[in-house]
């Protein structure tokens, strides 16, 4: 498929957070207590993360979600306004409280830990995606997470079905899913550990292959430092990333998705598309902060020619 002559459009139905981070020089044990350093508040959430990840990417984004009647709330939809994403249907949801992440950061690899509070992004329903057709009916691709209910997920793919647009999900936080949506999944993109939740198989390549059995059409498994793993019919393919020096690794996963939809998005081949969103999410997690780290093109393009030598 040759490349767009325009923006690629892209839909992201997910969450928003408020992050609250501290960096620690290790990740506390049950009934540890680990002192740390500064607290960082920051912009997250993982639908918000992937939407600024896509609108850095060069896309075109429409946010479909819920935040509260709260400055927390009004926060996030200027933040992601000043990125030039789309927030009509990024609503206020009033008596409950805008969504809130805690966040601990630590180790050599500077892994994190995160809870997320109960809140508006719980709220977001079915009827939310169908007030937003008009975004469906321009779009490119569809993305949504699993840190909204399953019925605004089915919702969004089964919108995207009816626009004949691919749809693409990161099942995080790792959730049962059921076969219906996983037939709808154009390419499903888990980390190791949601991967071996979803399938039960510790080893990358058959988690890969028990989802492609389920009815998924692609799967793009992030593997971390390591890179990452597409699974596309009998092919499988590893992308090595680069060795980088990590400060933060919150984000990297969303800033991969945002970038694989993008690229698919643009008509790049799945391998092309992986090697890129590869690349970007080994810039992300030199910096710190998730929706700050997101890198923009002119930097991983940059990144994509220094590794092709």
């Amino acid at each position: 498929m040759a490349l767009k002559d325009r923006e690629p459009r892209i839909v992201v139905v997910g969450s928003s957070n408020r992050d609250l981070a501290l960096l620690c020089t290790e990740l506390p044990q049950p009934g540890q207590t680990v002192r740390g350093a500064e607290l960082q508040i920051s912009a997250g959430g993982k639908g918000a993360n992937q939407a600024v990840a896509a609108a850095r990417a060069g896309a075109t984004v429409g946010f479909i979600g819920l935040h509260g009647d709260d400055e927390w709330g009004e926060w996030a939809r200027k933040g992601l306004e000043r990125e030039g994403i789309d927030c009509r249907f990024f609503r206020q949801c009033s008596g409950v409280p805008s969504g809130v992440a805690l966040i601990l950061i630590g180790g050599r690899e500077k892994e994190n830990i995160i809870a997320v509070a109960r809140s508006a992004n719980d709220e977001l329903g079915a009827e939310d995606i169908e007030q937003a057709e008009s975004l469906f009916a321009e779009a490119d691709l569809v993305v949504a997470q699993l840190e909204i209910p399953l019925g605004a997920v089915t919702a969004a793919a089964e919108m995207a079905g009816r626009f004949k647009i691919p749809f693409v999900l990161n099942p995080a936080p790792a959730a049962p899913l059921p076969a219906s949506l996983l037939r709808r999944v154009d390419t499903l993109v888990p980390n190791e550990t949601e991967a071996e939740t979803l399938t039960g198989e510790a080893d990358p390549e058959q988690a890969a292959g028990a989802l492609l059995a389920r009815g998924c059409r692609r799967v793009v498994l992030t593997l971390g430092a390591a890179g990452a793993l597409l699974a596309e019919g009998d092919i499988i393919r590893r992308f090595p990333a680069p060795a980088v020096q990590p400060v933060d690794t919150v984000g990297a996963g969303d800033c991969f998705m945002g970038w694989l939809a993008v690229e698919l998005a643009r008509g790049l081949t799945a391998s092309q598309a992986a090697a890129h969103a590869v690349a970007a999410a080994s810039l992300a997690v030199t910096r710190t902060g998730a929706q700050e780290a997101m890198p923009y093109r002119r930097e991983v393009e940059r990144a994509v020619k220094r590794s092709r030598g």
